[in-house]
């Protein structure tokens, strides 16, 4: 059974393994990708959350699964379909709002 991932879903990945300063262990992430993508491929597009509410710029503060998180813009990866457990449920629309700007501001501007 192929589960279809949306744009601004909140997943359950495991990220192991890494190297050096990436995000690693099994933890919640984004999906960035846009749908089209998520539909006709094989891997998505996510930005991990992290427990730590730091004011650098490229993390965005959301409460996710009811903890006050970020999402770590700055450690996008794509991400093979096979390493995703489970969809945990979607953004809020403001959250997706600052995630845009910030993603903007990053790789864009």
């Amino acid at each position: 059974m192929e589960i279809n991932f949306e744009q601004y879903s909140i997943i359950i990945v495991n990220l192991d393994p890494t190297i050096g300063q990436e995000i690693k262990k099994t933890r919640p992430c984004v999906v960035i990708s846009p749908d089209e993508m998520n539909r006709h491929l094989g891997t998505v597009v996510v930005a991990p959350v992290i427990s730590s509410k730091s004011d650098y710029p490229t993390r965005v503060v959301a409460t996710i699964n009811r903890k006050r998180s970020s999402i770590a813009v700055d450690q996008i990866r794509a991400i093979d379909k096979r390493r995703i457990y489970k969809v945990k449920g979607k953004l809020k629309p403001e959250t997706v709002i600052k995630l845009k700007s910030v993603i903007r501001m990053a790789y864009v501007d």
